[in-house]
């Protein structure tokens, strides 16, 4: 096999390369993984709202029942003056009896609107546990897929390890010139930095050479470098 061909084995090992990493890189599985951590981020942010208008009806009601235990206080020492004998004008006595009673009024108001904001959390509450499933699935769902995308790395790299061995092989029978050059072309070239010229066509750019340049080319002392007059690639007759 001559250095040319040796060259164009080395394409295609690089070609093998670049496609499997990019197959690494476009894993259906992260496409799929990505979507389900948008999801998780929407859900997330959807939870947060939700969480923050329960803990705003859980600080109401903790002030709700400080204020009812405040005023059941008051009343009980209210009521424990009235009936301790203490007092014996029946001015102050009718006093302590409206403020026993209005006490009284205060401490269903706030029970009332201690109900309602119980009546509130109780939506709330059944949305953070749908939340919560929801986001359990959607964990397992990501810890899934991240596990099949080790696995199809761990694949994958072992391919481009075997094809890179290969690929040194390969490459350490050309001249380090040649092989300087196809790099060089090939970083500039998409990634093809030598092709098959197949009848009068480059199998690089795809494009038909004239007869007279396919003519010259073919007709090449053995070991001379041509290239392509359309896209400047190593030919190999």
């Amino acid at each position: 096999m001559t250095a040319l061909e040796d060259l164009l084995a080395v394409q295609g090992f690089d070609t093998t390369s670049d496609q499997l990493r990019h197959r690494r890189a476009h894993l259906p599985e992260r496409a799929e993984l990505a979507a389900s951590q948008s999801k998780l981020r929407a859900l997330d942010q959807q939870a947060g709202a939700v969480q923050a208008q329960r803990d705003e009806l859980t600080r109401n009601e903790k002030r709700l029942e400080d204020e009812i235990a405040m005023v059941r206080e008051k009343a009980e020492q209210t009521n424990k003056t009235l009936y301790s004998g203490s007092i014996n004008i029946p001015r102050e006595l009718t006093a302590l009896q409206d403020e026993i009673q209005a006490l009284t009024r205060r401490q269903r108001q706030l029970e009332d609107q201690e109900l309602e904001l119980m009546e509130q959390a109780e939506p709330l509450d059944a949305e953070l546990v749908t939340f919560a499933t929801d986001r359990a699935t959607l964990d397992d769902q990501a810890i899934g897929l991240m596990a099949r995308i080790a696995e199809e790395e761990v694949s994958i790299d072992a391919e481009l390890a075997e094809v890179t061995a290969k690929r040194s092989e390969a490459a350490a029978l050309i001249p380090a010139e040649l092989l300087q050059e196809y790099e060089s072309l090939r970083g500039a070239l998409s990634g093809i930095g030598v092709a098959r010229l197949s009848g009068n066509r480059c199998e690089g750019c795809h494009l038909t050479l004239s007869a007279v340049d396919v003519d010259r080319i073919r007709h090449e002392p053995p070991g001379t470098v041509a290239h392509c007059t359309e896209c400047s690639r190593i030919l190999v007759p």
